[in-house]
């Protein structure tokens, strides 16, 4: 079975809104075992709206469609709708009732147009709306060959289109129609390229059952894989994923951080708890950023002593002290500078580990020696220091990104290895 989700609004055309209504209801549909077959989104005009539903009746037996149901004059889906399915707009008293609560609880008297809310198509079964207005509608229309196809339009607006859809939309979809479990498993990896990683695991991949599908979603510094199982039971869908995640430990146990909605920032914060440590941290390159992916975490006070962010040479020298000589020597942007730096802030801020960056972020600055994306990372422990080079391209914004992950990364490590 699968569903189609149409979003309208000229204002997610012109990019005024980010369509975040799709995702979410994509998301959602998946973890109750709908299967999206396509979205798209269409501009407030009657005969864009039509086309689009007649081609979506063609491909699949759900259309969940959100805008365009406001009180205004180019809200026009619920009129459109009424062509579409060859009914009326008729008077509805629960539609009416639900809209005068509404503005007795904001203390404002319903206008004409309000009123008009509480008009619905007559061929359709109206969808409450505890939130706002606009009440959905769910309509039902016989397919050639038998069958039919369901279709369901909601307001725009992402939090009555939620409550609609956990509350009533999905709930009734579940009723009508027998889906299976859809079980998703995301193995969280950092310090490989997709690529790579794909020929490390190739053999397991190819081994997957049929009803197990593999997907790589990578981003700058890191890529998640993603297991999606479906079948009857649920419990053993379970069982067969956990099983397979399994095997992928024993592959690419260096690379795994953890899994499914955790952080490398939550893990690490995680795990100084549990020994008790504290973390300090020395930047250059990444301006703050590893600092502020710790601090996103609550709580991080208990094991965070805090960051200098040592930009310039002068800082290095007079909040770090490190010696001019090396940076004179070796420049900035090296092995004995970002050493200096994690062992200086370590002792600073009485901390038991420490994180130091240094690099040539970009879009200027590199050498042929040191070209842009040459980033050390240090890293101070109780027990020693060590540092290690890296080449991480020629963006800025992601060269920030991959050094901040690959710190937070070098630094779980070892504390996993204590």
């Amino acid at each position: 079975m699968k569903i189609e989700i149409i979003n309208i609004g000229d204002e997610l055309l012109i990019g005024q809104v980010i369509n975040t209504n799709a995702a979410w209801m994509a998301e959602q549909l998946n973890l109750s075992g709908f299967s999206v077959y396509q979205y798209s989104v269409i501009s407030d005009s009657r005969q864009h709206i039509l086309d689009a539903l007649a081609e979506a009746e063609k491909r699949v037996e759900v259309v969940l469609i959100s805008g365009g149901i406001g009180p205004t004059k180019d809200d026009i889906t619920k009129h459109t709708l009424c062509e579409y399915f060859n009914t009326k707009l008729v008077f509805n008293s629960a539609a009416y009732q639900d809209v005068e609560e509404l503005f007795t609880r904001r203390g404002y008297p319903v206008t004409e147009l309000n009123r008009q809310q509480a008009e619905l198509p007559e061929n359709c079964t109206g969808i409450p709306n505890k939130l706002g207005t606009a009440r959905g509608m769910w309509f039902e229309k016989k397919r050639g060959g038998g069958g039919k196809t369901i279709f369901v339009s909601m307001p725009g607006v992402p939090f009555e289109m939620k409550t609609m859809m956990t509350e009533y939309v999905i709930p009734w979809l579940k009723q009508t129609f027998n889906t299976p479990f859809i079980y998703h498993k995301t193995v969280l990896t950092q310090g490989v390229g997709e690529s790579f990683l794909a020929d490390r695991i190739e053999s397991w991949e190819n081994a997957l059952p049929s009803h197990i599908k593999l997907a790589y979603l990578p981003q700058p510094g890191m890529v998640r894989l993603r297991l999606s199982g479906v079948g009857p039971e649920e419990n053993i869908l379970h069982n067969e994923v956990g099983t397979e995640v399994l095997k992928l430990q024993t592959l690419i146990p260096e690379y795994i951080f953890g899994y499914d909605n955790e952080t490398l920032e939550g893990v690490v914060g995680m795990l100084l708890r549990e020994r008790d440590a504290t973390l300090a941290i020395a930047e250059s390159c990444t301006g703050g950023a590893i600092a502020q992916m710790i601090t996103s975490i609550p709580g991080s006070s208990t094991y965070f002593k805090g960051s200098v962010v040592a930009y310039s040479n002068e800082i290095k020298e007079q909040i770090l002290g490190v010696h001019a000589e090396n940076i004179k020597e070796y420049g900035a942007v090296s092995k004995q500078v970002v050493t200096e730096m994690a062992i200086s802030v370590r002792a600073k801020f009485k901390a038991d580990y420490a994180i130091a960056t240094s690099g040539i972020a970009g879009p200027d600055g590199g050498s042929p020696d040191k070209p842009v994306g040459t980033t050390w990372i240090a890293i101070a422990t109780p027990y020693d220091v060590y540092a290690m080079q890296y080449l991480f391209g020629d963006n800025r914004e992601r060269n920030i990104r991959r050094t901040a992950l690959q710190a937070l990364n070098l630094l779980r490590k070892n504390l996993v290895s204590q």
